[in-house]
């Protein structure tokens, strides 16, 4: 039955879970509660450092900028994943694959974009304090916020192109449950995907670059911090770039571990996990992480809850 539906239908059916009526409905669960929980954490941040006047600085701009792209990633694959499993129909559209596959890989070379120029943020401002601000200037930021935003575009048309560019003589089956290139790839019975791995090795390179950037950064950042006296002062550092090199580490090893492993007919449930652990968990978790050991996000966050506090009493004694 689902090889007769897939031949007469132009698109893909993706298969990423299981075809137990229960889990699907339970995978649907899950994945529903964390994207709301991913909406609402970075919906929070985008708040409170829009109007938060003590939130204002390059490194909270450049935070803002990474909710912002957080929310548009996860609802790159989630939203569609939840809509199949629960209306049990794993077919996707060949137009719907080529703005998923869009929007994914823009997104990703973003993301890493945008935790590259967060490391250099931090760099300045602890190794070069009395430069800083001519060095951030908002200026110079709004213009690193473009040029990440772009080059994402760019590395996204140049990925989309090559990858539908190839002929997909197989049967229209994708073991994920979204479009992701290695399983598109697989499709392929010519050698006219050598154009996407061509792309795909400039921006690895390019990743590469950047992963070496950002440890590079950290490691002049611990060595300047490790020389100050101040175990106060050690601290408040820590609680700025540990945050951010978790977040780091974390994208890119399991981004990396999903991409550079062979992938395979039948892709096991570690697969899916670790597709799982690159365009759900961050998203979620990036919000948390960020609020937990910085104590001005933490005060203003209670600035927030508390002044909707205030505001609800005060408009109830009014009412009274």
């Amino acid at each position: 039955m689902i090889m007769t539906n897939i031949t007469t239908r132009n698109g893909f059916l993706l298969l990423g879970f299981s075809d137990d009526r229960k889990l699907q409905i339970l995978y649907a669960l899950l994945f529903l509660v964390l994207y709301l929980v991913a909406l609402t954490g970075n919906f929070i941040i985008i708040t409170i450092t829009t109007l938060d006047q003590h939130l204002q600085s390059p490194m909270y701009y450049f935070l803002k900028q990474l909710s912002l792209l957080d929310l548009s990633f996860i609802s790159v694959t989630v939203p569609q994943a939840i809509d199949n499993s629960l209306m049990d129909d794993n077919y996707v559209s060949y137009d719907q694959c080529i703005l998923q596959v869009f929007f994914f890989t823009s997104l990703a070379w973003t993301e890493v974009a945008i935790l590259t120029v967060m490391s250099y943020d931090r760099y300045t401002a602890i190794c070069f304090p009395l430069h800083y601000e001519v060095i951030m200037d908002p200026r110079n930021c709004r213009w690193a916020v473009i040029a990440v935003w772009v080059s994402g575009g760019i590395s996204g048309i140049l990925y989309t192109a090559a990858t539908f560019s190839i002929t997909f003589c197989k049967v229209k089956i994708i073991h994920h449950f979204f479009c992701d290139v290695p399983q598109l790839l697989k499709l392929s019975c010519s050698n006219d995907y050598l154009g996407v791995i061509g792309i795909a090795a400039f921006i690895s390179v390019v990743a590469l670059a950047c992963f070496v950037s950002i440890a590079l950064s950290y490691v002049h950042i611990f060595s300047t911090v490790l020389r100050i006296p101040s175990a106060e002062g050690r601290s408040k550092v820590f609680s700025t770039c540990l945050p951010h090199l978790f977040v780091v580490s974390f994208f890119l090893s399991t981004g990396i571990c999903a991409y550079l492993k062979p992938t395979s007919d039948s892709p096991s449930a570690f697969d899916i996990m670790v597709s799982i652990f690159y365009t759900v968990i961050p998203p979620t978790l990036n919000p948390i992480i960020y609020s937990l050991r910085n104590e001005a996000m933490k005060g203003a966050l209670r600035n927030l809850f508390l002044d909707r506090e205030f505001t609800g009493k005060n408009t109830l004694l009014s009412c009274c």
